[in-house]
C-alpha cells in the first residue's frame, strides 16, 4: 500500500472515536441547555399560576366590596361584567392588528415603445445607408 492510499482510508477506529467523542459533546450540550429552558419554563408556569390566583383573589376582594352596599347576586354580576370587558380589552390588545395593504398610485398605462423613424425629407439623409456616429 503506497502513501497516498493510506492518506485516503484514515485509520477507521480514529474516525470512529472523533465521531463518538463529537457526539457526546453534542448531547451534553443540549442537554444542559434543556435543563436550563425547562427549568424557565417552569418558573413562567408558577408565575402564570400565582398570578391567575391573585386576580381571583382581587375579583373576590372587588365582589365583596361590592356586596357592602348591594345585594349579594347584584354585585357578582358586577364583578363579572367587570371581568368580561377587562377578558375582552386583553384579547383585543393580543389579537394583531390588520392593516389594509398599502393603496399604490394609480399609474397611466404603458404605451408600446415604437421604434424611431428616420425623416426622409431631412436633406444630406438616405434612410437606406447605416447611420454611423461622428460622420
Amino acid at each position: 500500500m503506497n502513501r497516498l492510499e493510506q492518506l485516503e482510508h484514515p485509520d477507521k477506529s480514529l474516525v470512529d472515536e472523533l465521531t463518538r467523542a463529537a457526539r457526546e459533546a453534542v448531547r451534553d450540550e443540549l442537554r444542559e441547555q434543556t435543563r436550563k429552558q425547562r427549568r424557565k419554563a417552569a418558573l413562567y408556569a408558577g408565575a402564570g399560576a400565582v398570578g391567575f390566583y391573585a386576580g381571583a383573589a382581587l375579583a373576590l376582594a372587588f365582589g365583596l366590596v361590592l356586596a357592602l352596599g348591594l345585594p349579594d347576586w347584584a354585585a357578582a354580576l358586577i364583578t363579572a361584567v367587570v371581568l368580561g370587558v377587562v377578558a375582552y380589552l386583553l384579547r383585543g390588545a393580543a389579537r394583531p392588528s390588520v392593516a389594509p395593504p398599502p393603496m399604490s398610485p394609480p399609474t397611466a398605462p404603458e404605451r408600446p415603445v415604437t421604434p424611431p423613424t428616420v425623416d426622409a425629407t431631412h436633406p444630406g439623409v438616405d434612410p437606406e445607408v447605416p447611420h454611423r456616429w461622428g460622420q
